[in-house]
């Protein structure tokens, strides 16, 4: 069990967890999502994905952004993005990244809004290449 309280940190079976270390996009663990009308909506993560898919070691894909975050929290995996996520598929995560000193942003690396739909969550040491990635396929 996950537990963060804001200003008090976060726990994984009452044990203090942090994000990793991994310092380059190269060897990062990265996860996401792809929205539910991935097939008739050209806004659906596939040019992400495969981006991320050559400049990353490894992507996952989780069913839950919630879970996907607590993994970031718990050092499973070094970095997080998706997009057409609601309020409550990311206040829960948040809370957990933030105190366990992660970064999270909209893909624009502007202060995250659980209210707007993309996110852009990191352990802080690669999140400037995972927002140059998302920046490179937006002019495309």
């Amino acid at each position: 069990m996950i537990i963060a309280r804001r200003g008090s940190g976060a726990f994984f079976n009452g044990k203090r967890i942090g994000v990793s270390s991994i310092n380059t996009l190269n060897w990062a663990s990265l996860c996401t999502g792809f929205p539910y009308d991935l097939r008739t909506n050209a806004r659906n993560n596939i040019g992400n994905f495969i981006e991320f898919m050559h400049r990353g070691q490894a992507i996952k894909r989780d069913s839950s952004a919630a879970l996907s975050l607590a993994y970031l929290a718990c050092r499973r995996f070094d970095g997080f993005w998706e997009l057409k996520l609601n309020p409550w598929d990311v206040a829960a995560g948040c809370l957990i990244i933030r105190e366990v000193g992660g970064i999270i942003t909209d893909f624009q690396g502007e202060s995250f809004n659980m209210y707007e739909d993309d996110i852009v969550a990191s352990n802080g040491l690669i999140h400037e290449e995972m927002l140059e990635v998302l920046r490179e396929d937006r002019r495309r």
